[in-house]
């Protein structure tokens, strides 16, 4: 089968292309110097130019994902979140195409005390997550083929994400200060990629659409996190970290909110496509070899 990724150079794109590539199929990616998923008329040229040689699935990566930015940046936000993702979709409708659509767990409050399903309602505490869930909308309402998987915490060994920073931080510092009263689910892009390929597929072939939530388990706070990020560093031989300190969220002041506590529900996908949980810990193991063998090649 074909699969188009827009996004390409982001963490997932780039991880949803390499995997596909591994699975022998027919990968168009683009990053948004080759595909301004904003532009209708250029989204509409790719999706015809790939379709009419066998199933096709387009997986959605690329995104506005400044959260603390969108607070300020509202109207490019949208632009991408959700026009971008309405723009894909009708192209889909039209050509035949299934759709794969990343969003994320900041459609949620964080308040509801437990974990969420794919049936409770949105409510977002800033302009990223309102973007997202108006991108999803656009998506349910244009193109019954999609799969809108929500997602949370992503990070990989390459771009800008919390492990990275953490990671380079245990080895310039003697304690780090991290926030540990706001909870969520930690992912590799290894693994949320393995989860979109198989969505992607099953879409292709008439496999059950609707929304799924894919994230890494257990859930844990950005403390946890780093605590196993600093771990990792110490094994490399090479941590300056002394101690690691749990802090509240008053003390590292952001402007956009962020949802204290968002647990996500992950039965659906498991039941509609047999997907396993995926340990966030071994992402980070991962990673860290990754960081590793970076470093001895520079």
């Amino acid at each position: 089968m074909r699969i188009l990724v827009t996004g390409a150079n982001g963490q997932v794109g780039h991880a949803v292309a390499a995997l596909a590539r591994q699975k022998q199929m027919d990968v168009r990616a683009f990053a948004r110097a080759d595909l301004d998923i904003t532009d209708a008329q250029a989204v509409d040229r790719a999706v015809a130019d790939a379709s009419g040689a066998g199933p096709l699935a387009l997986v959605n990566a690329a995104a506005y994902t400044a959260v603390d930015r969108a607070e300020n940046d509202r109207e490019a936000a949208f632009a991408v979140n959700r026009d971008g993702p309405a723009h894909l979709a009708e192209a889909c409708a039209r050509h035949g195409a299934a759709l794969v659509h990343l969003s994320t767990d900041y459609v949620f409050d964080g308040a509801k005390g437990a974990p969420y399903t794919e049936d409770d309602a949105p409510a977002p505490l800033n302009v990223y997550g309102e973007s997202k869930w108006a991108g999803e909308e656009a998506v349910r309402q244009r193109l019954e083929r999609h799969a809108i998987v929500r997602t949370a915490w992503v990070f990989s060994a390459r771009g800008h994400n919390f492990i990275r920073t953490m990671w380079r931080l245990a080895h310039e510092r003697e304690e780090l200060r991290v926030v540990a009263d706001q909870t969520g689910h930690p992912t590799w892009a290894g693994h949320l990629a393995e989860a979109v390929v198989v969505l992607a597929r099953g879409l292709a072939s008439g496999g059950e659409a609707g929304t799924f939530h894919v994230a890494g388990t257990p859930s844990t706070s950005w403390y946890g996190l780093a605590e196993a990020v600093v771990a990792q560093a110490r094994a490399s031989g090479e941590s300056a970290v002394a101690s690691v300190q749990p802090i509240p969220s008053s003390e590292y002041p952001t402007p956009a909110a962020r949802p204290p506590e968002v647990r996500l529900a992950m039965e659906n996908v498991a039941r509609a496509y047999g997907l396993g949980a995926f340990r966030w810990q071994d992402g980070v193991e991962a990673v860290a070899r990754e960081l590793m063998a970076a470093s001895r090649e520079g």
